[in-house]
């Protein structure tokens, strides 16, 4: 693959968002927007990050925001620690009947003000939001309850393993939820640059392999798990970052960040496993067959999802705009 920035930032907001700036929509929005969920009492689109002090990626929320999409298709981000999500219980004051009376009451304040506003976006995704709140209270916990899982599939994961107990959780997680109808799970491994992440700029062979080893058990228990269960051929699974790096060293033990080049993978959801697409040069710093942008790659997303890039439209402020900046073909040789 290739793509245009090399700073972390922008190369996140045109991974997730086919632009390097924020302000449009990410591809999981584009999803939930073209499909919607088969859950009406779980988000569409759920986000985990790494929980081990590393922070958020850079970019934070706007990684995962809908843009100039309708607010209710941004993404839900689980907090890594304690409560993943504000008020998912009720204030031990109030029953469920008070609960119920006083949202009623909200929703036709809220309803009311947006009949008098109805370009106010933002209003239909908090009155939606408050709603989605009251019914997850009750699903949420469920889906969340890890320790329901069995002890034989909680150690497929890795939960009794300290290095990727918590990349173990995130992926069972997103197993639990895509079974629940989430339409769309995303998981950042790591946070920040330098070392709080895959940013190798020295000893990229430490690096990697402390983050390879949070990853890969976790990784090839969902793939094992999702087949078993007859999930994974209509779960799609990808996994990459903003760039790759370079094939030449930085300061003798580390690389440096590769727009230019890099490799990601996709399993189930229709892919033919086993292919290698695509080569680089020689040197391995400019990829140079089957060359797929950013916007290449999102339209072979939204192609095994039944989407063309192209015909999903959203028209905003007059003007027709698509997921791929109305651009971008899908790689349709990847399911055969």
């Amino acid at each position: 693959g290739h793509t245009e920035s090399n700073n972390h930032s922008p190369a996140l907001f045109a991974m997730n968002c086919g632009l390097p700036r924020m302000g449009y929509p990410c591809v999981g929005s584009w999803v939930t927007y073209g499909l919607g969920s088969e859950s009406d009492s779980l988000p569409a689109f759920v986000v985990m990050s790494d929980p081990k002090g590393r922070g958020l990626p850079k970019g934070h929320a706007a990684n995962w925001g809908a843009g100039y999409l309708p607010s209710v298709y941004q993404g839900t981000h689980f907090r890594p620690s304690g409560e993943p999500i504000d008020n998912l219980k009720r204030p031990k004051e109030m029953n469920a009947k008070q609960q119920r009376r006083q949202l009623d009451l909200l929703k036709t304040l809220n309803q009311k003000h947006f009949e008098a506003n109805p370009f106010e976006e933002s209003l239909a995704a908090r009155i939606e939001s408050f709603e989605l709140a009251y019914r997850m209270q009750s699903a949420a916990p469920e889906a969340l309850a890890l320790d329901k899982e069995p002890e034989h599939l909680r150690k497929m994961y890795g939960l009794d393993d300290a290095k990727c107990k918590h990349f173990a959780a995130q992926c069972l997680t997103a197993r639990r939820m895509v079974e629940r109808g989430v339409r769309f799970v995303q998981i950042y491994s790591g946070g920040m640059e330098n070392q709080r992440s895959w940013d190798g700029h020295n000893d990229i062979h430490g690096n990697h392999t402390q983050f390879a080893g949070e990853t890969d058990k976790p990784i090839a228990a969902l793939l094992e798990d999702l087949s078993q269960r007859g999930l994974l051929d209509e779960t799609l699974v990808i996994w990459g970052g903003e760039f790759g790096r370079t094939p030449m060293s930085e300061k003798g033990d580390g690389r440096d960040h590769n727009p230019t080049g890099f490799t990601m993978w996709m399993a189930g959801g229709g892919v033919r496993g086993g292919q290698v697409i695509g080569a680089t040069d020689d040197l391995g710093l400019y990829a140079v067959q089957d060359r797929l942008h950013v916007h290449d790659l999102h339209a072979t997303i939204l192609h095994l999802m039944g989407i063309g890039n192209l015909d999903l439209i959203y028209r905003y402020k007059g003007r027709p705009e698509t997921p791929t900046i109305n651009e971008g073909e899908a790689y349709t040789k990847i399911t055969s």
